[in-house]
């Protein structure tokens, strides 16, 4: 791809103003589109029927949406010295030289192997979408970033895998066009896009071209640090972060357990009373993070036969940024003794158990935990 975004930068932030809207008798004052199809209509980027109409709804061909890319990113004036030739187009096309400086900048995809444009096809919501996110950044994230920022759309699943990481950096520059309808929380990524659609996907483009979209991704994809609790084994890898089995974490009670009340089966929940951290002190579980189990062994403290047993069975972590995920983890808990009560513990037995909420409790993973540690989000 050519590189459009330095392009961008030097022509599209004296685009949008606040000039004065032109009117469509089919585009209403409250069509949800209506700020963004007037001012890019007044800027000459989009225009309408010989009858006057916008038609927002109709659907947006090849070749139109050519002819509103390259004047979107103000390069009407380049020269395609060497144009692709198609059967279906020739230079007297309408939109033939929109077509060819498409091509050129990479904007539109068509196949090499191929002697056809096909001008009349529509063009989809995945196709608009990836055009003016990859005209405007460079800066990739990865497919795990995509998904978490996409959780929310409930077609997610469908979505090709080709639009997915595009689809994610545009939620990120909220560039993610929707209609505000029932279907708000769909991507809808092979539909054809609607000529509203497109005008309100280019004025995002054109608006976030001024507000550096590069370092807000970058922003997202870094690693975030802070202090905590180190875990000495936890290892790096790019973006990922891993716990081993077997690695020690601290937990916190919210209330008080006790071996003469409790029962097994009894469900406890805990939070993390700090971070989490690497030694790189990247963070792997944040702080307030709610821990969720059970208690595995309860067993009275009771005098010259036994002392009191709490064995605490974790499953459970509930993230900062509401994902539920498995944590699997055991520990017990103990009390402190200096050498003389080990051996008057040993001998008499009886000791009580309790825990209050301003105690640790010391758990140990059963399993491998990776984490996300651009997000905090635990891959499962």
């Amino acid at each position: 791809m050519k590189n459009i975004f330095k392009i961008m930068l030097s022509t599209l932030v004296i685009v949008l103003g606040t000039g004065c809207a032109f009117a469509f008798p089919d585009v209403s004052d409250t069509h949800w589109a209506a700020k963004q199809i007037n001012e890019l209509s007044e800027r000459g980027i989009i225009v309408g029927y010989p009858d006057g109409t916008f038609q927002p709804d109709e659907n947006v061909t090849r070749a139109e949406f050519a002819s509103m890319a390259i004047k979107a990113l103000g390069q009407d004036g380049i020269h395609v010295a060497q144009p692709v030739k198609f059967t279906d187009i020739t230079p007297e096309f309408w939109a033939y030289d929109s077509i060819q400086k498409s091509l050129y900048f990479d904007l539109i995809s068509y196949s090499p192997e191929s002697t056809l444009f096909r001008p009349d096809d529509s063009v989809s919501r995945a196709e608009s979408i990836s055009m003016a996110v990859n005209a405007l950044t460079t800066q990739e994230i990865t497919d795990i970033k995509a998904v978490e920022v996409l959780k929310q759309y409930s077609d997610l699943a469908s979505v090709p895998a080709s639009f997915l990481i595009p689809a994610g950096k545009a939620e990120i520059l909220n560039m993610l066009v929707t209609i505000p309808s029932e279907n708000s929380k769909k991507i809808e990524a092979t539909r054809p896009a609607t000529r509203a659609e497109v005008s309100a996907i280019l004025y995002r483009m054109i608006e976030e071209a001024r507000l550096n979209p590069n370092a807000k991704l970058a922003e997202v994809m870094s690693k975030k640090k802070g202090d905590g609790y180190v875990i000495d084994g936890a290892t790096v890898q790019g973006s990922i972060g891993t716990i081993p089995a077997g690695s020690i974490v601290p937990i916190r009670l919210t209330k008080a357990i006790s071996s003469q009340i409790n029962q097994s089966g009894d469900i406890y929940v805990a939070v993390a009373p700090m971070n989490f951290v690497t030694k790189e002190n990247y963070i792997l579980i944040y702080k307030g993070s709610t821990f969720k189990g059970q208690l595995l062994d309860v067993r009275k403290g009771k005098w010259f036969v036994r002392n009191g047993v709490l064995v605490l069975d974790n499953n459970l972590i509930v993230t900062p940024n509401d994902q539920t995920a498995k944590f699997p983890a055991s520990g017990e808990i103990t009390k402190h003794r200096n050498w003389f009560m080990k051996i008057v513990r040993a001998l008499l037995k009886g000791e009580k158990l309790e825990n209050f909420p301003d105690n640790s409790v010391d758990v140990k993973l059963l399993n491998p935990i990776k984490i996300d540690l651009t997000n905090g989000w635990i891959i499962e």
